[in-house]
């Protein structure tokens, strides 16, 4: 009970109550004090307030909320104030006031607490999960208000995973001591999923070269595995952009998506989406020079790298590469605030576009700084090191955007911006890297299946951020039905500071006769240094030593039961005699991949050529060198992938050691049609038929693959390849005269291909047939192979 002179007031009412209900409570008021009930403009004193229900809330804080100051008069309107606030407080089930003659009662029922809050029927969602979403707490005051906005919270949850009909509903079980348990009853529903995806205006590219494109994926055959054909609003954001960065890559300047429309189904289990589009005119590329407008500055020093073929398709990216080589050559020539700025003149007539590039002074602004903000694990070195630029240097916003995209390459961050913002002059900014951190490391178990090897599993564990620092560091273990491997890798992508990668390796391998006639173990180890030469070229140098052996080698005699054991090849018997041998050597690798930095474009090219030299110490002393060149580019739209790839390599041995079966080339899997070690040279004396490899190698691939008619979210496809090439070469063919063919004797195949792009990995099933083969190769018409993770 609480009272004072003078007074404070208040009214009656419930939880719902209007203002008209004012009237009834004075009225109720006039009969307690046998006075004459005033009209609604009279004022009102109360000579004591009395408080009654409360039980956490102190009673100045009830009359703080009716504000109420003492021995004012008080109008109807003001007592409906005092209820609306106290209403409105959030603190009250119920609220009523009660006037007596000259005191007003204020009874109050308090919200009870919250005892535990529960969640019933969530499978899809985790309880954790959704925890995180709510703000109803334990021990904390139940509002109906907040519980209800709880509701719609995982709701909106579910509906981000394609449950666009799941139900909550906020339910109280009433406790003791003014205590609930708060229950979150949740109907999941089931997935709405994409059933159809449409385009209109489309004439160029057909509906199923287009879905290709989008994050959004039609429901099919493995809808119950595929979370890509969801239904997701904020996806189809992300799919226009994509549309219309496919069709400005193909020359189409002029596209628009006119329209996206998601319509659900009557029976509100799927939605059907459109994609209105208004394509344009596909635009090539014209005549294209280099102007100067900056006084010192010779426009034929650039000319050369334009590269740019009158007559062929426009790309924006090739626009752009352009302009980054011409700054690049800019900066490497010390002329600072240097911007190439491409003049696109349309000619709408021959639909070509005219470019010049133009070589124009940048506004005079410098690097203030450069902040980095959000990472908690990550080191600031690690993101300040993807930048080229350092405080104090002239501002490239070029660079600024390619730095965004390496940092968002490295893969430690769910997002990554990065933008330049007004520094303390008018000369300087400050650039700004703001990233979202997310879990670097895995645990991944899988299997693996090939015809050749049979049933695999795997276990490995990665961190490719290690302790922040941008480290990769793994350990595999995998075990076949012939053979085990372990590794364990190590790389410091920068070390001292610089683009220079340092490895660490090791390996143990141990593999038992399947297709051969001899068993191998090998422990080796080794340490990498690579490094850029240009934007698509690396070098990386190598030093490596291993130890392997050769063991296992029939050399004939009777079995238990006095049966004879068929020996093997006089020249395996001979190798295996050398025992364990050390090898140690150092190599380098250089390489070109035009996918390096976005410059690929269309076609995108790879080049290799590695060469190790052992014989620095250790037993081995030969040359091993390996060349391989791969291409690969789009037809028909897009529809149509076509591969073409080369290998080679020989080893040139020193002295008259040789080479060992462990040491030399076999052809496994790379001429399709054929068993691993099914050609090459082979020892076929004596009723044998032992693979023996050989030094040198060479292959030609030639491969497409394309649509097969069935729908693109199932994610097969169809392939035609063509494989020739061969293995030769032994120096020492001694006690196998006539019976060891290692001349150089080409074969081919031809064959047919199914592409399964299922969730478990990819499935690849070739069907071959060799076309030049010799009487004593192994074929193999059919291969299975897939590789999962999970």
């Amino acid at each position: 009970m609480y009272g004072f002179d003078g007074f404070r007031g208040a009214m009656m009412a419930g939880s719902r109550m209007r203002n008209g209900v004012l009237a009834v409570l004075l009225a109720s008021a006039v009969g307690i004090s046998a006075v004459p009930l005033p009209s609604f403009a009279q004022g009102y004193r109360f000579s004591s307030v009395t408080i009654e229900g409360n039980q956490r809330i102190e009673p100045r804080t009830i009359l703080g909320h009716a504000r109420i100051a003492r021995g004012d008069a008080l109008s109807a309107a003001d007592l409906n104030d005092a209820y609306q606030r106290l209403v409105n407080s959030g603190l009250f089930e119920s609220v009523s006031l009660t006037p007596r003659g000259g005191t007003l009662v204020i009874a109050v029922k308090e919200y009870p607490t919250i005892n535990v809050v529960n969640f019933e029927g969530n499978r899809r969602l985790k309880t954790e999960d959704l925890q995180k979403l709510i703000e109803s707490r334990s021990r904390r005051v139940y509002s109906p208000a907040t519980a209800e906005a709880d509701a719609a919270q995982i709701a909106e949850a579910y509906s981000v995973t394609g449950r666009m009909a799941a139900r909550v509903e906020p339910r109280i079980i009433r406790r003791s001591d003014n205590r609930v348990d708060l229950v979150f009853e949740i109907a999941e529903g089931r997935v709405v999923e994409v059933e159809r995806l449409s385009f209109v205006g489309n004439r160029a590219f057909t509906d199923r070269r287009l879905r290709q494109v989008l994050q959004t994926k039609q429901a099919g055959l493995l809808r119950q595995l595929i979370s890509s054909d969801t239904y997701v609003a904020e996806r189809i954001d992300v799919d226009r952009q994509l549309l219309k960065d496919f069709y400005l890559s193909r020359g189409y300047i002029d596209f628009q998506v006119q329209d996206a429309s998601a319509e659900m189904a009557r029976e509100r289990d799927g939605f059907f989406v459109t994609f209105t589009v208004r394509e344009g005119l596909q635009y090539k590329f014209g005549q294209t020079r280099v102007i100067s407008e900056v006084e010192g500055v010779n426009a034929d020093d650039y000319a050369s790298l334009l590269r740019l073929r009158p007559g062929s398709i426009y790309t924006p990216s090739d626009v752009e590469a352009v302009t980054a080589r011409m700054e690049a050559l800019a900066s490497r020539k010390g002329i600072n605030f240097l911007r190439v700025e491409p003049r696109i003149k349309r000619n709408d007539a021959q639909q070509i576009l005219d470019i010049d590039f133009a070589l124009v002074r940048g506004e005079r602004i410098f690097v203030e700084r450069i902040d980095i903000e959000g990472n908690t694990t990550t080191m600031d070195q690690v993101i300040r090191r993807q930048f080229r630029t350092v405080e104090g240097d002239p501002l490239n916003p070029r660079e600024i955007r390619e730095a965004a995209e390496r940092i968002r390459a490295l893969g430690y961050f769910e997002n990554a911006n990065v933008e330049a913002v007004e520094g303390t002059s008018t000369e300087g900014v400050i650039v700004k890297a703001t990233v979202q951190e997310k879990p670097t490391g895995s645990l991944s178990f899988g299997a693996s299946y090939g015809k050749a090897d049979g049933v695999g599993f795997m276990v490995g564990l990665s961190e490719s951020n290690f302790l922040g620092r941008g480290q990769f560091v793994s350990l595999d273990l995998n075990l076949g039905a012939s053979d085990a491997t372990s590794s364990f890798t190590f790389s410091e992508p920068a070390l001292l500071g610089r683009d220079l990668k340092f490895t660490f390796s090791g390996l143990y391998a141990q593999t038992e006769a399947n297709y051969a006639s001899w068993d191998s173990r090998l422990v080796q180890g080794g340490i990498a240094l690579e490094f850029p030469l240009s934007q698509t070229a690396r070098l990386e140098t190598r030093y490596t030593l291993n130890k392997s052996r050769i063991f296992n080698v029939s050399t004939g005699g009777t079995d238990a039961d006095g049966n004879p054991i068929l020996a093997s090849s006089p020249i395996l018997q001979r190798e295996e005699l050398r025992g364990s041998l050390w090898g140690s050597a150092v190599g380098y690798t250089l390489s070109l991949d035009n996918r390096r930095g976005g410059l690929a474009g269309r076609t995108a090219y790879v080049f290799r050529f590695s060469q190790d030299v052992y014989g620095v110490g250790g037993d081995l002393k030969f040359l091993r060198s390996e060349v391989f060149a791969g291409t690969q580019t789009s037809i028909l739209n897009g529809d149509v992938r076509l591969r073409a790839e080369f290998e080679a390599g020989a080893i040139a041995t020193s002295g008259s050691s040789g080479t060992r079966a462990s040491e030399r080339f076999f052809l496994d899997s790379k001429i399709r049609g054929f068993e691993p070690f099914g050609i090459g040279p082979r020892d076929t004396g004596a009723g044998r038929n032992d693979p023996l490899g050989g030094n040198y190698y060479a292959v030609a691939r030639m491969e497409a693959d394309f649509p097969v008619g069935l729908p693109e979210e199932y994610g097969i496809r169809g392939g035609v390849f063509f494989d020739v090439g061969s293995v030769w070469g032994l120096n020492d063919t001694a006690g196998a005269t006539g019976t060891v063919d290692d001349k150089l004797r080409l074969r081919s195949s031809v064959g047919v291909a199914l592409l399964w792009d299922t969730p478990l990995g990819p499935l690849r099933f070739n069907f071959a047939k060799a076309l030049k083969k010799q009487t004593y190769d192994k074929e193999q018409r059919f291969d299975l192979t897939i590789s999962t993770k999970f």
